[in-house]
């Protein structure tokens, strides 16, 4: 016993061990003409502490033991020195950048977006504010390699570099978003970009931390929800905005305080919007007919989010939880059922059998309750620098609406864990960390075509980087257990009987085990130039999506069944044999110069991927009296059966963006992006690859106002499917113009935005709606944000 309590005594005290006595580091940062810099961050690499320069760019900031401080500003180029408690007067210069430095959240190593091996978009600030959307995907479809799955303004998912959807992680503030996303395109992401501080883009091998659903990319929304650092003041923000284009009100609010080391957090948003008006369209009808048309119907909105979180904030200590509450109603554009019957005819014949068969829309009703907490401890001895968890809880709920009755209900319950263990070895500079998740999926309706499922996860992962000289090396690895758990009903129905048999029901349970790994470089060959490659090998498993469903598919008109399915005489059967993990290689070769008044990044890629799961025609068709036949039975009422299959394929493609300073107020950018995506063994293209875009940006200032002119041409999409039209190419012209208040401690802004400036007809070929769901026409959105 005495020598258990000696060895626990001595891990303690080396987990511990810093100096008991705190020092003052003074300093001054300037730009490279020696002039002072105010306003820039210096960070305590590891801790929550952070101070600003004043007006001379002095700070002066308090250090208990040697560490490594980083310095960061707008428009500058970060810089990180290493100092001990006798450093004094210190200086430091920064050189400016022609693209913005960001650090990155989900980077987990706390570098700036120019500092990054793996391509990486940022959106914050008063950019984010202006390109918001309802939703996330048409929030961020401008920057390169992005685009939108778009079903209709309601529900629009973000797809990177042609894939989305269980290859693309969404995630807050590190974790899952938890929602039912996934699970159907007319699902809408529970992330609002309101009241994000900035929203990440990733790819490459730093995705690898968040698990085999991040093989195609993350995106991960940042707030302040869990306050990381101590807040001296009261600060807030409103803002109130109006759509023309839906005759939308937004309504947004923001408050922070504290009070000895205590940090409380509060914010809100409230959106109401109708049916979104379209330039003049014609929509074909299954009966041949043809309706013009000039707006999609069943796209209206009421959306409310309310969030509480607080924190301790001490010089090692950091713990928080937040709360979070949503509530959405939306529509769902070309989500109709027909609900009709023949009425019976009346003694006094007033009834009419004619009135049958009404369509009624259905609207959706999402739910969502979710619960973080945020432990973090900073050591600062030899060698663990930061432990970290994060712990989450989200109970999400999607219930479908039609004749005010419930149809179909989604539910979701996630727990998820994360702990980070950060240190420095020698030379090296990595963590190490522990994921562990449960999904609790269930689904009740007509249209529960995915039966209920768990899902549960435990993954170990290690990201390490190592600086020699001009370059910088980065490895990492991860193991994740996948285990997925369902109870099937092996028996539909049959040829010669409309309904269902007794079902039998199969308990069934799969494992995998997914392996991946990453390597990559960034060489600084020059001042103010660098190129990055990375490659990377990733292992994902079937969702059970693409695995277990069996059912018709309203949201996309089709009947599906998954990768586990056999069909045999007109019957699906339930016999999962050989079921393969979908395995993704990954090149990235990346240039970019961010000094000076010109900078660019460009990005190549490959991506070869065995085993893709995807979609697939099987040339039957389904209804409800005769089941699965061939389509040419001569039944006009079938819908198509689309089984989920697995095939070798490869994406290639570049990205690209390039930002020139004419002059101190004026600013030009170009930006693009093309990706082909296709099937290796017969070079059959896939479904739904997203159409190369081109665009530019000229930004404008002048006094108190900010202009923008933005326009990007979609081209067509010519490159489909046996079973898909082609998409005719269109241009966007957007315009920005925002005013900045003199209204003394109230930092206030007046702003238009006019989108679809010419009001052209676009229609989006990554959308399983695209022909009766064009982009919104012209739209004026008129608003005031202030900031206190």
């Amino acid at each position: 016993m005495t020598k258990l309590t000696l060895i626990s005594s001595a891990i303690f005290s080396v987990l511990c061990s810093h100096s008991a006595l705190a020092a003052t580091v003074n300093g001054k940062v300037t730009d490279e003409k020696n002039q002072p810099i105010e306003n820039a961050t210096i960070h305590v690499h590891g801790k929550s502490q952070s101070v600003k320069t004043n007006k001379l760019g002095e700070f002066a900031i308090e250090l208990d033991a040697s560490a490594q401080l980083h310095i960061s500003k707008d428009n500058y180029s970060d810089s990180r020195i290493t100092v001990t408690e006798s450093s004094n007067n210190i200086a430091i210069a920064l050189k400016p950048t022609s693209i913005e430095t960001v650090v990155v959240f989900a980077s987990a190593l706390h570098k700036s977006s120019l500092e990054m091996i793996s391509p990486v978009n940022v959106l914050s600030g008063d950019e984010l504010r202006n390109k918001s959307k309802p939703t996330l995907g048409e929030t961020l479809k401008g920057l390169p390699g992005v685009n939108a799955s778009y079903f209709g303004p309601v529900s629009s998912s973000p797809i990177i570099r042609g894939l989305d959807g269980p290859r693309v992680k969404i995630m807050q503030n590190g974790l899952d978003s938890s929602d039912a996303s996934r699970i159907g395109p007319d699902h809408a992401t529970s992330s609002d970009s309101l009241a994000a501080e900035q929203i990440e883009v990733l790819r490459g091998p730093s995705t690898l931390l968040y698990g085999s659903g991040a093989i195609g990319g993350v995106v991960n929304v940042v707030d302040n929800r869990i306050p990381t650092s101590n807040i001296d003041e009261l600060t807030g923000a409103v803002e109130y905005s109006h759509d023309s284009v839906s005759n939308a009100n937004t309504y947004a609010a923001k408050l922070e305080t504290g009070y000895n080391n205590f940090n409380f957090h509060f914010d809100g948003t409230k959106r109401s919007g109708d049916d979104y008006q379209t330039p003049r369209f014609n929509q074909l009808h299954e009966d041949g007919d043809v309706e013009s048309k000039d707006s999609v119907e069943n796209t209206f909105i009421d959306s409310e989010t309310v969030n509480f979180g607080t924190s301790y904030v001490g010089e090692h200590l950091t713990v928080g939880f937040s709360y979070g509450k949503i509530k959405t109603d939306y529509g769902i554009p070309g989500h109709e059922h027909d609900h009709g019957h023949e009425h019976d005819h009346a003694a006094d014949g007033d009834a009419h059998s004619d009135e049958a068969h009404e369509e009624t829309p259905v609207f959706a009703q999402l739910e969502q309750d979710r619960w973080q907490g945020l432990l973090s401890y900073a050591l600062h001895n030899n060698w663990i620098e930061t432990i970290n968890l994060r712990l989450g809880y989200t109970d999400y709920l999607h219930s479908e609406i039609e004749n005010g009755e419930i149809g179909t209900t989604f539910k979701n319950k996630t727990t998820e864990a994360r702990l980070n263990i950060e240190h420095k070895l020698a030379d090296w500079h990595g963590m190490v960390g522990y994921h562990y998740s449960d999904s609790d999926y269930d689904a009740n309706g007509e249209e529960a075509f995915t039966p209920a499922s768990v899902t549960t996860t435990n993954a170990l992962y290690l990201l390490e980087e190592r600086e020699f000289g001009d370059v910088t090396i980065e490895l990492g690895a991860r193991v994740e257990d996948y285990k997925i758990k369902s109870q099937i009903a092996t028996h539909q129905h049959s040829h010669d009987d409309t309904q269902t048999s007794n079902a039998e029901v199969l308990d069934y349970t799969k494992s995998f085990t997914n392996l991946s790994a990453s390597m990559g470089a960034i060489w600084q060959y020059t001042p103010g130039y660098s190129m990055a490659m990375s490659l990377s090998h990733s292992e994902r498993a079937p969702l059970s999506a693409e695995l277990l469903s069996n059912g018709l598919h309203i949201a996309t008109g089709t009947y599906e069944l998954g990768l586990g399915y056999h069909i045999e005489d007109g019957e699906a059967h339930f016999e999962p044999e050989n079921i393969k993990q979908e395995t993704s290689t990954n090149i990235d070769l990346g240039f970019r110069r961010f000094s000076g008044d010109f900078g660019y990044s460009v990005n190549f890629f490959y991506n070869d991927i065995k085993n893709f799961y995807f979609q697939e025609n099987t040339g039957l068709v389904f209804d409800e009296e005769h089941g699965l036949e061939a389509a040419d039975n001569g039944h006009d009422h079938g819908v198509a059966v689309y089984q989920f299959t697995s095939k070798d394929a490869e994406l290639y493609g570049l990205e690209f963006d390039a930002h020139y300073k004419v002059n101190a107020s004026t600013l030009v950018k170009v930006f693009g992006d093309s990706t082909r995506a296709k099937l290796k063994q017969d070079d059959e293209n896939l479904p739904r690859i997203p159409a190369n875009k081109l665009g530019s940006e000229l930004q404008y200032n002048l006094g108190n106002w900010q202009f923008a002119l933005t326009g990007t041409h979609y081209f067509s999409q010519t490159d489909i499917t046996a079973y898909e039209t082609k998409t005719d190419g269109y241009t966007l012209f957007d315009a920005q113009a925002n005013y900045q208040l003199d209204l003394g401690n109230l930092d206030t802004q007046l702003y238009i935005n006019v989108d679809n400036i010419t009001d052209e007809l676009g229609f989006v070929h990554s959308s399983f709606i695209k022909d009766t769901a064009p982009l919104p026409g012209r739209n004026f959105r008129f608003g005031i944000r202030g900031y206190f």
